[in-house]
């Protein structure tokens, strides 16, 4: 069987599928606050108790394990870096977890997860280049090739989110605020639920979620729909500066903003104002698998 497990801001996912990506079980468990070590306990006691549970049905092992985070491990020192769980950054987390659970554990970049699960049997299954973004508290992304996720040398392929918005007006630029990353502009900062949500109170004086301005606006409200225009107009130039890089067979969206439909009927013709070609028919799906595609991606780490 393959074991999955997903750290998140708020919770730990664990998920167990078998070689037809048949799910077996899930549990999650909020995320422990605060200290590496409760973060390492929680990860460890979840697969544990994943294992327990597969013993009692028959399933022995042993088992692969794989995990996705929100960040990357350095290939020159082996710590945990660039991760927004800000408590794993510079520790040593793939060889505690190796340590602990006794096994050799494949640990990738949540997005580079999403890539995978949706590239092996999601919104994009079969194609050869994929590129998915999570579009939530946060906004990360990851790309899949040939259903394998590509990291590249410095374990920072995929990473969107900490480049630039492409094209920015003048009053953009004015107003661009400092990512956690400490760089001025971030996509992060603009195309996330997050950046969403300051956009509308930093015009509007509101201050409201996500998912209240998109009622907002459904409703008639024309200073929600105009901070749903902004946004678009964002997220069409950011996809556009990528597909002029990577040009991907389907783009995958998760996170929050992802269910938002009207970003479907929106986005192609947005993209394809900005994008280096005479047309843009890539399709943009949400992801098949929802909020849990990630923690499926990462038991596919080790293959189908």
């Amino acid at each position: 069987m393959r074991i999955g497990v997903d750290l998140g801001g708020t919770k730990i996912e664990v998920v167990v599928i078998d070689d037809a990506g048949t799910e077996l079980l899930r549990h999650r468990i909020p995320t422990p606050r605060g200290t590496y070590e409760g973060i390492l306990d929680g990860l460890c006691g979840i697969v544990r108790e994943a294992e327990s549970r597969l013993a009692s049905l028959g399933h022995a092992g042993p088992h692969t394990v794989g995990a996705g985070i929100p960040g990357a491990i350095s290939p020159r020192t082996g710590l945990a870096m660039n991760a927004n769980s800000t408590e794993i950054n510079g520790r040593p987390l793939k060889q505690d977890l190796e340590t602990a659970l006794q096994r050799e554990i494949r640990l990738a970049n949540d997005a580079n997860c999403l890539a995978v699960s949706e590239a092996v049997d999601g919104a994009a299954a079969g194609a050869k280049v994929v590129f998915a973004a999570i579009l939530g508290t946060g906004c990360g992304a990851g790309v899949a090739l040939d259903g394998a996720a590509w990291e590249g040398p410095h374990r920072i392929g995929g990473e969107w989110g900490h480049n630039p918005l492409p094209w920015p007006s003048p009053e953009e630029l004015a107003m661009a605020e400092t990512c956690w990353c400490g760089k001025p502009g971030c996509l992060e900062t603009w195309i996330s639920g997050t950046g969403f949500q300051n956009d509308f109170h930093r015009l509007t004086g509101r201050s409201l979620k996500g998912r209240e301005i998109i009622a907002a606006m459904e409703a008639g409200d024309t200073e929600a729909a105009a901070s749903f225009d902004r946004y678009v107009s964002r997220l069409g130039r950011a996809l556009a500066a990528m597909a002029n890089i990577l040009d991907p067979e389907v783009i995958v969206l998760g996170g929050g903003m992802s269910r938002i439909p009207q970003i479907y009927e929106r986005l192609p013709a947005e993209i394809g104002r900005w994008v280096f070609s005479d047309h843009f028919r890539t399709p943009i799906r949400p992801a098949l698998h929802g909020d849990s595609s990630g923690v499926r991606g990462a038991a596919w780490l080790w293959g189908r």
